[in-house]
C-alpha cells in the first residue's frame, strides 16, 4: 500500500503552487480562481534516509522507495455543494483517499487576491468544511432515500445490514447539515465499517498545511497558530510549508544543492518530507524493508500489523500462505554493518504469525501457497 492524499482548499491559497512543486507535476498555477480544472494527480517517492543506508550497505541491482500520490482538485468556494465553482465537480477524484491536505493561505500579499478579500485562515477552513460536509449529505440521503426499499427485501442479510446502517445514517445526516466533519462525530470502528461503501471525505483525517511567506517559515506566524488551534480542537494536525520556497527548491537537479538551499532558509527539511512524516504519523502509518542483492524495497503498512498482513502488503498470496518471517532491525545492520555480523551477533530472529512488525524492519517473507 502507498499513501495517497486529496488536496483541498479556496482558489488562490497556493493548492497548485504547492501541488507542482512537491511533485514536480505539471499543474497550472495562475493568479486567478479555477485555473486548475482537471484533477491531477502526481506520485512521488517516499525519501527515507534508512532505505538509502540500506542500499549503500546491501549493493543491491535496484532500490524502490515507497511512494505517496497526491491528488490536487479545482479551488472549492463557498456554494461549491450547489454548484457553484468547479471543484464540486471533482470531488468525486479524492472520495478514495486515504488522507485529506486541506491548504490554507497563511501570509498577506495585496498582489494576490483572496476569494473573501480577506486573510481569515478559520474563516477558510469552516467554508471548506461546510461545503464537504454537504457534499457528504447528498450521498447519506441518497443512501437513506434507499433503505425502505432494503428493509422490505427479502433477502435476510441485506435486510440485517440496512438495520444496522439506518441509525448511523440519520446521526450523521443530522450531523452534516450542520456543517460538521462526519469524523467528528466519534463513530466506533464498527459503525465507520457499515457505511464504508459511502466513501465519505468528511470522515477522512485532515492535515492542515498552512502555506506562508519566507519569512514565517521557521517560527510560523499569527495565521499559522490559529489554524494549528484549530486543527488541535478537532483532533487533526497542521503543518507549514513556504509554497515559494517549495517552487524553488523542485528546480534544483542535485541533492546536494537542495540540501545548501535548506540550510540557507533555516529548514531541516523539505516541505514535501514533513508533510509525508506528518501524513504518516496521522494515519498511523510505518515502514518496513525487504532487502537482497537484487532488490532492496521500503513497504508502508499499517501500525500494529502483525506478520502476516504485513506481508499481505506485498502481496495477498504472502498473507494467506505466511509461514514464518525472518528479520531483525536496519539499526542493527548499520551498527554492524553486514547481514552477516547482523546474523552472527544473533539480532536476526525468526518470528511467527503472532509477531507485530516494527517501524524499520527488514524482512525476509516465508511462505507457500
Amino acid at each position: 500500500m502507498g499513501l495517497n492524499c486529496g488536496i483541498v482548499g479556496l482558489p488562490n491559497v497556493g493548492k497548485s503552487t504547492i501541488f507542482k512543486a512537491l511533485t514536480a507535476a505539471p499543474a497550472e498555477a495562475a493568479n486567478y480562481p479555477f485555473c486548475t480544472i482537471e484533477p491531477n494527480v502526481g506520485i512521488v517517492n517516499v525519501s527515507d534516509h534508512r532505505l538509502d543506508e540500506i542500499t549503500r550497505l546491501i549493493k543491491p541491482e535496484r532500490t524502490v522507495p515507497t511512494i505517496v500520490e497526491f491528488v490536487d482538485i479545482a479551488g472549492l468556494v463557498k456554494g461549491a455543494s450547489k454548484g457553484e465553482g468547479l471543484g464540486n465537480q471533482f470531488l468525486g477524484h479524492i472520495r478514495q483517499v486515504n488522507a485529506i491536505v486541506h491548504v490554507i493561505r497563511c501570509f498577506d500579499d495585496e498582489n494576490v487576491v483572496h476569494v473573501h478579500g480577506k486573510i481569515d485562515p478559520v474563516d477558510d477552513i469552516t467554508t471548506i468544511n461546510y461545503e464537504l460536509a454537504l457534499a457528504d449529505l447528498e450521498v447519506v440521503e441518497k443512501k437513506l432515500s434507499n433503505l425502505p426499499k432494503v428493509l422490505k427485501s427479502q433477502d435476510k442479510d441485506r435486510q440485517k445490514l440496512a438495520k444496522l446502517q439506518l441509525p448511523i445514517l440519520e446521526n450523521l445526516k443530522q450531523h452534516l447539515e450542520a456543517g460538521k466533519r462526519a469524523f467528528n462525530l466519534s463513530l466506533s470502528k464498527e459503525d465507520q465499517d457499515l457505511i464504508k461503501d459511502l466513501n465519505l471525505i468528511t470522515l477522512k483525517p485532515v492535515l492542515y498545511l498552512c502555506n506562508v511567506d519566507e519569512e514565517s517559515i521557521v517560527d510560523g506566524n499569527e495565521y499559522t497558530r490559529l489554524v494549528d488551534e484549530h486543527a488541535k480542537s478537532e483532533g487533526s494536525s497542521s503543518v507549514v510549508i513556504c509554497g515559494k520556497l517549495e517552487s524553488e527548491i523542485s528546480l534544483l537537479e542535485t541533492e546536494e544543492e537542495k540540501a545548501e538551499f535548506l540550510e540557507a532558509a533555516g529548514i531541516e527539511c523539505s516541505g514535501l518530507e514533513v508533510l509525508t512524516k506528518t501524513a504518516y504519523d496521522l494515519l498511523g502509518l510505518q515502514t518496513y524493508f525487504t532487502a537482497g542483492e537484487k532488490e532492496v524495497r521500503a513497504w508502508t503498512f499499517p501500525k500494529g500489523s502483525l506478520a502476516p498482513q504485513a506481508a499481505g502488503v506485498i502481496h495477498t498470496d504472502f498473507e494467506r500462505g505466511f509461514i514464518k518471517a525472518e528479520t531483525y532491525h536496519c539499526e542493527d545492520l548499520f551498527t554492524l554493518g553486514t547481514e552477516q555480523k547482523v546474523k552472527e551477533a544473533g539480532k536476526l530472529r525468526i518470528e511467527g504469525k503472532e509477531y507485530e512488525v516494527k517501524d524499520g524492519d527488514v524482512i525476509h517473507f516465508r511462505f507457500n501457497v
